[in-house]
């Protein structure tokens, strides 16, 4: 079914990552308050995503994680295509248990929303990558934890910010201090999960290492390194 045994660990982390980037997009509307603090309960998936990501990029390298990031943008952009025709669509009066309002409610989220979704996402990704690998530059094989958690500090500033500024902030559904407050905490919290996740990301790697052999992954390893050598060059 699978060409090989890499075929399939790339499927998997693609899939982990996909679905915790559409669930995040989906649930974000949700504005949550912890004591003081209020924030977007679509933090929740999202330190999965900048983990995932930081795993592909280590085995597969730029080009894996900039394909994938264009596949799941263009999947998030579907999903709330399909939503927007479910609202459209009217129930069935006395039989759905499910009104139209209340599906509404959950789902219709604004076109402020779905841009800033879109635009945080690719930002994000695209920084992620990009630090990512200016840190491995520097570091080589060694270090993961750095690169990792370095390139998620800023990625996730940027998709934290981004995403509340556009979907609340300019259409004046936050104040200035809402906002603000919202978007440190949101940010705040979504890096102590990255920070705390951390040692996934060294089980990530040995549990690849385990199933693909010690030879192949150094293997993906190296040429995932070589690969982004080779952007670098070009760009």
């Amino acid at each position: 079914m699978f060409k090989s045994k890499r075929e399939l660990v790339y499927i998997i982390l693609a899939g982990l990552f996909i679905t915790n980037a559409i669930v995040a997009e989906l649930i974000g509307s949700k504005i949550i308050q912890i004591g003081p603090f209020v924030m977007s309960i679509g933090i929740i998936p999202w330190p999965i995503v900048f983990l995932t990501t930081d795993i592909i990029n280590e085995h597969f390298g730029k080009a894996g994680v900039r394909k994938l990031s264009m596949i799941t943008a263009s999947l998030i952009a579907y999903a709330f295509i399909i939503l927007f025709l479910a609202i459209k669509i009217p129930a069935a009066i006395g039989i759905s248990t499910v009104t139209d309002a209340q599906f509404y409610a959950v789902f219709g989220q604004s076109l402020w929303i779905i841009v800033a979704s879109l635009i945080a996402f690719i930002l994000s990704q695209l920084i992620d990558v990009s630090i990512f690998w200016m840190l491995r530059d520097k570091t080589g094989s060694k270090m993961i934890w750095l690169r990792s958690t370095g390139s998620t500090v800023i990625s996730q500033l940027i998709d934290t910010f981004v995403v509340l500024g556009i979907a609340f902030w300019l259409p004046g559904k936050m104040t200035t201090a809402v906002f603000l407050n919202a978007a440190l905490t949101g940010y705040t919290f979504k890096l102590l999960i990255a920070v705390v996740l951390t040692p996934l990301i060294y089980v990530g790697h040995n549990l690849i290492e385990k199933y693909l052999g010690d030879e192949e992954s150094r293997e993906i390893i190296k040429e995932a390194a070589e690969e982004s050598l080779h952007h670098k060059v070009e760009e």
